[in-house]
C-alpha cells in the first residue's frame, strides 16, 4: 500500500507539474482555460473565481458542464475523483471558438507552439530543480568521471557481480559486497584498484570486503583475461558515493545532468523506436504503469533521496516521450501546427481528430501490452500486494 501511495504522489507531481506548464503558458498568452484539474475526472468539487474580482468565489460540485451562466467566471480549479495525475482544458484547443480573441485557435503560430511545449518544458525543469535539490542534500552516484573527490562522502567500490568462474566467486565474494582493501590499498578508488590489481597479477592479494557489519577476509589470486593479457579478480564493480555541493556549484551540477540524462534518454528512446519498425517489439526495459509503480516503491525503500532521483528520471521520460510527433501527444499536435504553417492553412480539424483518435488507440494498446507483461513479470510481488490488502 506504501509503494502505490509513492507512485501515486510521484505521478501526481509529474503530471501536474507538466499541465501546469500548458496552463501557466496559456494565462500569459491571453488563451482563456476553462478547467484546471487535480485528478481525472468525474469532478468532484470545483473553485472558481469572477472575473476582475477575485475576492468573489464560488463553488462547482460534481460533474456538470459549464454553459454561459458561468461566463462571469473563470477557471475551474477542481478535485477530481480519479488521483491519477491532472489535466487542462484550454479554450478553443480543438479549433472551436476561434473567432474569440481568448481563443487557442485565433492566436499567432508562435504562441500555440509554446502553450503545447510548455508542459515538456515543465518537466524538464521539474528534474533540474529535484537533481539539483538532490545536490544540495547529497546524491548517491557512480563517481567513474569524478576526479575531486572532495565534495565526495561514503565513497565506496561495491560489488555489483561476481563472474561465475572466477577468482572472486570462488573466493566467495558477493554481490553487495564492498571493498575495503585490496592488497596494500585502503579503500582504493576504481581505476586505482583495476590498475594494482592488473600489476600484481601473479600473487595472491589479500582481499577484504565488508558484508552487512561483517568484514570478510580472503586470499584471492588473479585471473590473466587471454584477450587482453590483464589480471582481474572477476568482478564488475562500481564506485558510488554521495556527491554534495553549496548552492551555486548545485544548480551548475542540476544543469550539467539534466543535459546528459537528457541526452542518455533521447539515445535510448531510438533504439527503442529502431527496435519497433525493425519488428523487435518493445524490449524488455520497457515498463508501463504496473513496473513503474513496482520500481518507484522499491527505489522509496532505498530513502527519499533516491525517490527524487527517480523521480527526476521520470520526468525527463516523460517529457522526451510528449514531444515525440506522435499523434494524441504534446508533438503530435505540434507536428500539425507545423504542417498548418508550411502549408499556409490549417488542416481540416475533422483529418487532425482521426489521426489523433487512431494514435492514442495504438497507444493505449502499447499501454495494455506492457502492462500484461509487467503483470507477468512481477506477478509475486502483486499477489503480495494483494494479500496483504485482504
Amino acid at each position: 500500500m506504501v509503494s502505490l501511495l509513492y507512485f501515486l504522489a510521484v505521478l501526481a507531481v509529474l503530471v501536474i507539474s507538466h499541465e501546469f506548464g500548458h496552463f501557466i503558458f496559456a494565462k500569459k498568452n491571453g488563451i482563456g482555460v476553462h478547467e484546471f484539474g487535480f485528478g481525472f475526472p468525474p469532478r468532484f468539487l470545483g473553485v472558481q473565481f469572477k472575473k476582475g474580482n477575485t475576492k468573489k468565489w464560488r463553488l462547482v460540485w460534481g460533474n456538470r458542464e459549464l454553459d454561459d451562466s458561468d461566463k462571469d467566471y473563470g477557471t475551474v480549479y477542481s478535485l477530481n475523483w480519479l488521483p491519477l495525475g491532472g489535466f487542462v482544458k484550454i479554450k478553443g484547443e480543438n479549433g472551436e471558438e476561434a473567432q474569440d480573441k481568448d481563443s487557442f485557435a485565433a492566436k499567432k503560430f508562435w504562441q500555440k507552439s509554446l502553450v503545447l511545449c510548455a508542459g515538456v518544458m515543465m518537466n524538464v525543469l521539474l528534474a533540474f530543480v529535484l537533481l539539483t535539490i538532490g545536490y544540495i542534500v547529497g546524491l548517491p552516484q557512480n563517481l567513474d568521471n569524478i576526479t575531486d573527490v572532495s565534495h565526495v562522502t561514503d565513497r565506496r567500490i561495491e560489488i555489483l557481480q561476481a563472474l561465475p568462474g572466477k577468482p572472486a566467486e570462488a573466493a566467495g565474494i558477493m554481490a553487495g559486497d564492498v571493498v575495503v582493501q585490496v592488497g596494500d590499498l585502503q579503500n582504493p578508488r576504481l581505476k586505482e584498484m583495476q590498475d594494482y590489481v592488473d600489476l600484481h597479477k601473479t600473487e595472491q592479494l589479500l582481499v577484504r570486503v565488508k558484508r552487512a557489519d561483517q568484514i570478510i577476509e580472503k586470499k584471492i589470486q588473479p585471473a590473466i583475461y587471454a584477450d587482453t593479457g590483464k589480471g582481474g579478480l572477476g568482478i564488475a564493480i562500481a564506485e558510488i558515493g554521495t556527491v554534495k555541493y553549496s548552492f551555486f556549484p548545485a544548480l551548475w551540477e542540476g544543469v550539467k545532468a539534466t543535459a546528459w540524462y537528457l541526452k542518455e534518454i533521447i539515445v535510448s528512446f531510438g533504439i527503442l523506436l529502431a527496435g519497433l519498425f525493425s519488428g523487435h517489439g518493445a524490449g524488455e526495459a520497457v515498463s508501463g504503469p504496473v513496473g513503474v509503480a513496482v520500481m518507484t516503491g522499491r527505489v522509496a525503500k532505498l530513502g527519499w533521496i533516491y525517490l527524487i532521483q527517480f523521480a527526476a528520471m521520470l520526468s525527463l521520460n516523460l517529457a522526451i516521450f510528449n514531444i515525440l510527433p506522435i499523434p494524441a501527444l504534446d508533438g503530435g499536435r505540434e507536428l500539425f501546427l507545423v504542417i498548418a504553417k508550411l502549408r499556409g492553412k490549417a488542416v481540416s480539424q475533422k483529418v487532425e481528430q482521426i489521426f489523433h483518435t487512431v494514435g492514442f488507440a495504438l497507444l493505449m494498446l502499447l499501454v495494455v501490452y506492457v502492462t500484461v507483461r509487467d503483470l507477468s513479470n512481477f506477478k509475486e510481488v502483486i499477489l503480495n500486494f494483494i494479500k496483504r490488502l485482504i
